[in-house]
């Protein structure tokens, strides 16, 4: 290096085509690895800017002010005990001479040693400068904590090419072979290797449209816009989806008649890290295709050749769809047309699926679930099926009437059927889906084509759920057979494991019960759900899967912005009842905190608590009015008489907040009786009364939430 200035750095490997899923984040953990790296050492500033690129064959970063060393560090480093390192003269001793040899140290540097506490003994510390990195030193370091940190999914192990500079090298593993390396500040090479190669200036371009090959830089700066100019590449992942994101929405407004690109930000990213020069084309299928589902040509289009269908203002599927190519031809009719030529097979494909599929009926594909293993444990789906219609069954007797018992019935008897379809046999992530077309073909009422579908709702975080009852009584057997099988047989999460989503599962439950207010106790649809079970086939796990559904049900409340002491409150309140009005509770709660009354009521409440479960035995919900001595007690009750009845008929009538907020009336008189009453009397008659005083108050203030748990 010829300069000694602070400087921007860029470094890139460039590489062969890299996993497109994993590209982003591929970019993002390079770039932030190798500049924290930096800021560690010293070389560059908490504050220095850093901007990632990452394309198809490339990751790279800049990052600014960066030093050609680091400052000198002044250190103290502790030696050993006092009484170890001298000996009675005040000299030092053998096990201190060899010390500070190992330091680069010698005699000499003794006498400048310093004393300091360590504990209960004396330590003898050095102080010394150690020399900041050079970035030479410090990049190495960087590129090979960056290299070794990257999320990579499967790694690659490849020989290195002839002429390689690290001889006796043969072989390296890497996420895909690497071409090339850059490390430039400023305008200098930093003097860095990885995987076998050297760093340079120079990089390749767009694979058939780069101006220049190899395309060189001038210096760190000018890598994107060089890239762009000469070699045809967009570097930045953020930009080069913008501008995909751009020309999208440009091709379907030129189609017109309202039309938008389907809206998937995972096949956006996807489609990102497949091109370096985006080019977005319209395309065309025949009409007749558009009699299949959509959701089937939308899948093919968008999981097997990476396009993005058009919709029309109603959001239904035309026969237009935008492909996003990799090169920009003068004529663009040749890309155009092998598009259309590749997806043709494709959607015939699916019209043959859905037309075969329609000869069946789904009721005739109920044996077929025999012959499909569920678990070894298990058994089959046929089984399984089994278990979820008496669960639904009795589920739906308590909700509803004959009819919801005997449409959830039916339901839950089809609803894994097209699992044995070629349509799910080719696309699985269409199961349930498919299921509603063909019940629908079959001429089923439009209530069970629906919870066919909806009964694995919600799939995931945020996701809509059943439309009906029929469809939340089977989502809710479904979800629980699932849960019961897999702690029954001990198939339980663990840390980050879950690999049957039974989490996903139990939030599902959750949500249903309190979004669509369902009476019924997660006791009993656990205790419903394992006497579907045959005797023998499972473990006993009831306490597990009720702690499990708590903990969901602690986590969801939360999610919904609630703090853990408003959640702890009201839980502790209801236990393992219904969870209907658990919303209605947590808005009471939250009204009640926000008074000045609360943290006095809430600190007294505690120490009731505290007080309650000291005493042996139970304590009596009644007070002897003439065992009332102490002025402050006779007060407590009358004010409890006259706010009790109020509190009770507005929690009756479910106005929680209204029943919460009558309790302010009873600080001062509770403040009163703490201060002026003892509870623990000397006479047994009195201590009881004050007692009983105690537990009724108990009782009045902590039926909507215990208010315990929000004393802080």
């Amino acid at each position: 290096m010829t300069t000694t200035t602070t400087k921007n750095l860029l470094v890139e490997l460039f590489v062969e085509e890299l996993p497109p899923k994993a590209l982003k984040k591929l970019g993002e953990a390079f770039a932030s690895v190798l500049a924290d790296s930096l800021k560690a050492q010293g070389l560059t500033g908490a504050d220095a800017a850093v901007t990632h690129f990452a394309s198809p064959r490339r990751l790279a970063v800049h990052v600014t002010t960066v030093d050609p060393q680091a400052a000198d560090k002044a250190v103290s480093q502790k030696l050993m005990p006092v009484a170890v390192g001298l000996d009675a003269s005040g000299n030092a001793t053998p096990a201190l001479l060899k010390k500070l040899q190992a330091l680069g140290a010698d005699a000499s540097a003794v006498a400048g040693l310093k004393r300091a506490p360590d504990g209960k003994a004396e330590a003898l510390f050095y102080d010394s400068t150690v020399k900041g990195a050079t970035l030479a030193v410090g990049l190495q370091k960087a590129l090979e904590d960056a290299i070794a940190k990257l999320p990579i999914p499967k790694v690659m192990t490849y020989q290195l090419e002839s002429g390689c500079e690290l001889p006796g090298w043969t072989s390296v593993s890497f996420v895909r072979p690497a071409h090339s390396l850059i490390a430039l500040h400023g305008a200098d090479v930093v003097p860095v290797q990885a995987l076998g190669l050297k760093a340079g200036n120079s990089t390749q371009g767009h694979r058939f449209e780069a101006k220049v090959s190899p395309v060189v830089l001038k210096d760190a700066d000018s890598y994107a816009a060089t890239l762009a100019q000469d070699g045809s590449v967009i570097a930045s992942f953020a930009e080069r989806r913008a501008e995909i994101a751009r020309q999208l929405a440009a091709a379907a407004a030129k189609v017109g008649g309202g039309c938008k690109p389907i809206d998937d930000d995972a096949l956006l990213d996807e489609v990102t890290a497949l091109v370096e020069r985006p080019n977005v084309l319209i395309c065309t299928f025949e009409k007749e295709f558009l009699d299949v589902p959509q959701e089937c040509l939308i899948l093919t289009m968008k999981a097997n050749q990476k396009y993005f269908p058009l919709l029309d203002a109603a959001n239904k599927l035309t026969n237009k769809f935008l492909v996003v190519s990799n090169i920009n031809p003068d004529d663009a009719s040749f890309v155009i047309g092998g598009n259309e030529r590749v997806v043709r097979p494709r959607l015939a494909d699916a019209k043959f699926f859905f037309d075969q599929d329609r000869k069946k009926t789904l009721e005739s594909r109920v044996d077929g679930l025999g012959k499909v293993v569920y678990h070894n444990k298990l058994g089959s789906q046929g089984e399984r099926v089994a278990r979820v219609r008496a669960i639904a069954k009795a589920i739906a007797a308590q909700l509803g009437d004959a009819t919801l018992v005997a449409q959830a019935d039916q339901a839950a008897q089809l609803a894994k059927t097209d699992l044995v379809t070629d349509m799910v046999g080719e696309f699985p992530e269409l199961q349930g889906t498919m299921g509603r077309y063909y019940a629908l073909n079959d001429k089923l009422p439009v209530a069970v084509a629906d919870a066919i579908e909806d009964h694995y709702k919600p799939r995931f975080a945020g996701d809509t759920l059943p439309r009906g009852d029929v469809g939340v009584v089977v989502a809710l057997a479904d979800k629980l057979e699932t849960l019961v099988g897999m702690f029954g047989i001990g198939n339980v999460p663990t840390g980050d494991k879950d690999p049957f989503a039974l989490r996903r599962h139990a939030l599902g439950i959750v949500r249903m019960r309190i979004e669509r207010q369902l009476p019924m106790t997660s006791g009993d649809l656990v205790d419903i759900a394992f006497a579907a079970f045959p005797r023998g086939l499972i473990g006993e796990a009831h306490t597990d899967v009720l702690g499990f559904l708590q903990d969901r049900l602690s986590g969801y409340l939360r999610d919904t912005g609630y703090s853990s002491a408003e959640v702890e409150a009201v839980m502790a309140a209801t236990g393992r009842s219904s969870w209907a009005d658990l919303p209605k509770r947590l808005a009471a709660v939250r009204t009640f905190a926000a008074l000045p009354e609360s943290p006095a009521l809430a600190a007294a409440n505690k120490r009731i608590s505290n007080i309650l479960k000291k005493v042996d035995g139970d304590v009596g919900i009644q007070v002897n009015d003439a065992l009332l001595i102490e002025p402050a007690e006779k007060a407590l009750v009358t004010a409890l008489k006259s706010v009790a009845p109020v509190a009770d008929s507005a929690w009756a009538a479910g106005n929680y907040t209204e029943s919460l907020q009558a309790l302010a009336a009873l600080k001062a008189p509770v403040d009163a009786f703490f201060d002026g009453v003892m509870v623990n009397a000397e006479d047994p008659a009195l201590k009881a009364n004050r007692l009983g005083l105690l537990k009724m108050l108990h009782v009045a203030m902590n039926r909507v939430a215990d208010l315990s748990k929000l004393a802080t």
